[in-house]
């Protein structure tokens, strides 16, 4: 399988502007800049797109780790953080927090906690970063 996404930017860091698009459509000419990315600007950025990638695949890979389990999940809500910072070798995704919340009828904590570190570890954007990845995973009565 193969995905494709691609950017088109010109111009300078600061002045400059570009847009991202995706192979099915979704994204298509989305704007980003220095401003959206260092600032408030309005539009995207690489960090933002990550973290709905990051949160949409262990979302995906958790619903996986539950019907492991046999159950069910009725839903899983997930936040991904994705933390950029200037570093000796320049800016770097250093972290990124998941903040998770799922109802899955008949699961017990345990069960959950192991079920989500497993999709935490398993996910393959998890697997791409090099960087911390920490979790608060919640499983709602």
């Amino acid at each position: 399988m193969k995905r494709t996404g691609s950017a088109v930017w010109q111009g300078g860091i600061r002045d400059g502007k570009g847009t991202v698009s995706t192979e099915s459509g979704v994204l298509d000419g989305a704007q980003y800049s220095f401003s959206t990315r260092f600032e408030e600007g309005k539009g995207t950025n690489p960090e933002e797109l990550l973290a709905a990638a990051h949160a949409g695949c262990f979302s995906m890979a958790l619903s996986k780790q539950i019907e492991d389990l046999g159950l069910k999940a009725e839903s899983i809500n997930t936040t991904a953080a994705v933390r950029l910072e200037k570093t000796d070798a320049g800016f770097t995704i250093t972290k990124v927090h998941l903040d998770v919340t799922a109802r899955v009828p008949g699961a017990d904590a345990a069960g959950f906690e192991t079920a989500a570190n497993n999709a935490k570890a398993g996910c393959p954007v998890s697997r791409l970063f090099n960087a911390e990845i920490t979790m608060d995973a919640k499983l709602e009565g």
